[in-house]
Parts: structure tokens; C-alpha cells; sequence
């Protein structure tokens, strides 16, 4: 039986995961800021344990990791799944909305994490699966500050990826694309309140395909929450896991495009260095 800490586990990704844990036969720490959220969802479980945990406060992520060990001894799958995305051009965005979004994708992700790792690391074994984004890979008009967060948890996944593999410890960023869950719906999608008429053939399109898009994605979470429960059995997982095909293929279109910089730009590129003895 695998013991996972979930966070946002009330909803979306994380409650299918739950679900999905649950069935399985394994056991969750499932948090939300509201703890009655999990109950109503899932009910009572013998191998359920839902607890209050507001990610962005440090000292509740230190408290919700203690309550864990004290109720199953160990967590062996962090997932970090708790966060929320931002819509509008970067100048668009007010101080208080970019400083909202980097409290709970990346300030949070990192409390979180920083409360279990010690447990791991006692442990020497563990695994933490940090939800990215496609956004996360690549910034696209529109979505500048969120994917600014999702890039940050990518550079924190590589870190923690390397400083966390000679001690047992294996990390995997997730990089899903658009799935159909409530993402673009206002309960998971701030939209900046700022708008500038000079982004209305960039940043106002995207406006306009989101709202079309919304539960229309291409994405199953369903399938998504089985191959996250299935790749926990994965010996060496691999750092990074694109999930979607639209992933998959905005992945290739911007190696391609890198490899063409790289391409035009070479001469220059490598110009900078000490000239050689």
C-alpha cells in the first residue's frame, strides 16, 4: 500500500487521483483549505485521511506533513497538484494577481514539499510528482505570468531532481496540456480585470478560444489520474512527463525552433567565450 499526500484533492486533477489511489487500495492524505470539500466528495474511507492545508502557510504544511506521519508512519508520493492560472497580458497583470498566483504555484509547491522532504529523506525513498503545465515549457500570449510560475516549478523539479536522486528520492515535473476539467472555469482561472486595447489581436483572442474551449479540451483527466497512479510503479522515472498530445506537440515545435536559433545564431552564440590558449 502506497501512502500519497495530495494537495488540492477536493477537485480536478487531484480528486481523480484520490479516486483513483483509493481504489487502487492505497491510502491519501488528501488536503484542501477545506477539509468538509473532501468528505463530501469522497465520503468516509478507512484508508482516507482528509486534512485542512491552505498551501500558501508554511507553518499548516509543516502540520498537515506531521499529521500524516503520525496517522500512516510514511508518505511515500507527495503530489503537488494545488494551484490556479492567470489570464491576461504580463503588463496587464496587477502587482496583488502575479503576487496571488506565485503564492500558491510556486511559494506553496515549495512549502509543501520542503514539510515532507524531511520524512523522505529519513526514509531514503519517495517520490514527489510536481503538476506543471505545457505553460510551464513554453509562455504563450496571454498566460505570461502563469506559465512564469509553472516555469519556476520546472527550474525546482530539475534542482530537487538531482540534489534528491542519491537519496532514494525520485522527482517528476508533469507536464499536462489542455485537459477537460474546470481549469478555464473562474473557480480555477483568475482573468485579469486590466485590459489594454493594444493586445486585443493577441492576448483578446486567447480570451475568446479559452471561453470556447472550456470543457472542450482534448485532454481525458481520466486518463491522466490513471497513468499518474500507474507511473508511480515506474523504476526510473524519467524528470519530466508530458501528458496530452497537444503537449507533445508544442514540445516539438519549440525544439525545432530552438534548433533553428541555435542554427542561425552559433557564430554568435559561441563568439563570447575566452579566446583559447
Amino acid at each position: 500500500m502506497k501512502i500519497w499526500f495530495i494537495t488540492g484533492a477536493s477537485r480536478g486533477f487531484g480528486a481523480l487521483v484520490t479516486t483513483g489511489a483509493l481504489a487502487a487500495g492505497d491510502a491519501v492524505v488528501a488536503t484542501a483549505r477545506n477539509p468538509k470539500a473532501i468528505i463530501e466528495r469522497f465520503g468516509e474511507h478507512p484508508n482516507l485521511l482528509p486534512v485542512a492545508l491552505d498551501v500558501t502557510d508554511d507553518k499548516q504544511a509543516t502540520a498537515a506533513a506531521k499529521v500524516a506521519i503520525d496517522r500512516f508512519g510514511r508518505i511515500d508520493i507527495l503530489l503537488n497538484n494545488a494551484g490556479f492560472g492567470l489570464m491576461g497580458a504580463v503588463e496587464e497583470a496587477t502587482v496583488a494577481e502575479v503576487e496571488a498566483v506565485y503564492r500558491t504555484n510556486v511559494f506553496g509547491l515549495l512549502n509543501v514539499t520542503r514539510a515532507v522532504l524531511p520524512f523522505m529523506r529519513r526514509a531514503r525513498s519517495g517520490r514527489i510528482l510536481n503538476i506543471s503545465s505545457i505553460g510551464g515549457y513554453r509562455g504563450a500570449a496571454g498566460f505570461g505570468v502563469y506559465s512564469s510560475t509553472k516555469f519556476a516549478v520546472e527550474g525546482l523539479s530539475e534542482a530537487l531532481h538531482d540534489e534528491l536522486a542519491p537519496l532514494g528520492i525520485h522527482v517528476t515535473v508533469v507536464e499536462p496540456g489542455y485537459f477537460r476539467t474546470d481549469f478555464l472555469d473562474s473557480s480555477s482561472l483568475s482573468v485579469s480585470g486590466n485590459i489594454i486595447g493594444d493586445y486585443a489581436e493577441t492576448v483578446g483572442k486567447v480570451r475568446t478560444i479559452a471561453a470556447g474551449l472550456s470543457h472542450n479540451q482534448p485532454g481525458d483527466p481520466q486518463k491522466l489520474a490513471e497513468a499518474l497512479i500507474a507511473f508511480t510503479d515506474t523504476p526510473n522515472p524519467p524528470i519530466r512527463l508530458p501528458l496530452g498530445s497537444d503537449t507533445v506537440a508544442a514540445i516539438e515545435k519549440k525544439h525545432a525552433q530552438d534548433a533553428a536559433i541555435l542554427s542561425e545564431w552559433r557564430t554568435v552564440s559561441v563568439s563570447t567565450d575566452f579566446a583559447a590558449d
